[in-house]
């Protein structure tokens, strides 16, 4: 039956991928599949679009909620998709797993770029700190760094997700926050002010009325933070306050399978500007829905 699941999957996403003008790189897709097609029953799968400069360059496949005995990572390296350079990248996720509880995990990989990324979800009832995981030895120091700026805005104690994206070196750090205040127009403001960000949009304003997420990028090369993510769930991406790029629309209008009601519209702020991310579900779990995070977006 697993091989049957990811033969249907890859047939889909070769097909996507054509939809989305792009070369679905065989010796990238198949191995991952092959590595994880055992798993493929219970997860969270879709297809991830995004604006800005590397928006068109790939298609990404986003498997989430697999159980917590799998470590995604550790899949990627024996199979030989993943390889350890000595950089702190290569150790941040093992730190994680055995100093917090873990609830379960998740990996993207591009129809292009092959593996790229892994998610740690931690058990919905037991968000951890930021202090805490700022102690970890291979955490980027930025962490440490913006300890102050996760208190004053509210979200220091919530972390309930983390991001690592290894060719491109950073961690993402995920937050439901139990107050609006963050997605009001003053405190959206004075995040992205004291972020060194640029103010945000009338049109981002908008947007984080409805959103219900927001997460930081930081690295290992900067004191700063690298970008700010909110993220909204809707069923009507193209009706959002914002303007969503040629892709996105795209993958809406067009993806090659069901992807019913269920979307995840991400806007992030970098010092270049604003830039749009779309989550598109392939394979939903209804049971699963109050354990998503901003990682659907991000």
């Amino acid at each position: 039956m697993s091989e049957a699941r990811t033969a249907k999957f890859h047939s889909v996403a070769e097909e996507t991928s054509r939809v989305m003008g792009l070369s679905m790189a065989h010796d990238k897709v198949r191995p991952v599949l092959a590595a994880y097609g055992h798993v493929m029953a219970p997860a969270v799968i879709s297809f991830r679009t995004q604006t800005g400069p590397r928006g068109a360059d790939d298609l990404d496949c986003r498997w989430t909620m697999l159980p917590k005995d799998l470590d995604p990572y550790a899949v990627a390296l024996s199979n030989g998709f993943a390889t350890e350079t000595g950089h702190p990248v290569d150790r941040v996720s093992r730190e994680i797993h055995q100093a917090f509880p873990v609830g379960g995990y998740g990996f993207d990989f591009g129809v292009v770029g092959g593996f790229k990324k892994t998610w740690t979800f931690f058990p919905a009832p037991a968000p951890q700190p930021v202090a805490r995981l700022a102690e970890l030895p291979s955490m980027p120091r930025s962490v440490t760094g913006n300890l102050a700026f996760f208190e004053r805005h509210g979200v220091a104690g919530i972390v309930n997700t983390v991001g690592i994206d290894y060719p491109k070196r950073t961690v993402n750090l995920y937050f439901n926050p139990s107050s609006p205040e963050v997605f009001r127009p003053k405190g959206l403001r004075a995040l992205l002010s004291e972020a060194g960000l640029p103010e945000p949009s009338e049109a981002l304003t908008r947007f984080c009325e409805q959103a219900f997420s927001v997460y930081t990028t930081l690295n290992w090369e900067s004191s700063t933070i690298e970008r700010i993510t909110f993220s909204v769930r809707t069923t009507d991406p193209l009706g959002l306050p914002v303007k969503a790029g040629e892709g996105i629309e795209k993958l809406v209008r067009h993806a090659p399978y069901p992807a019913g009601d269920q979307y995840v519209y991400g806007v992030s702020v970098t010092p270049l500007g604003e830039f749009h991310k779309i989550q598109s579900y392939y394979q939903w779990h209804a049971r699963v829905e109050s354990m998503l995070s901003a990682v659907d977006a991000g």
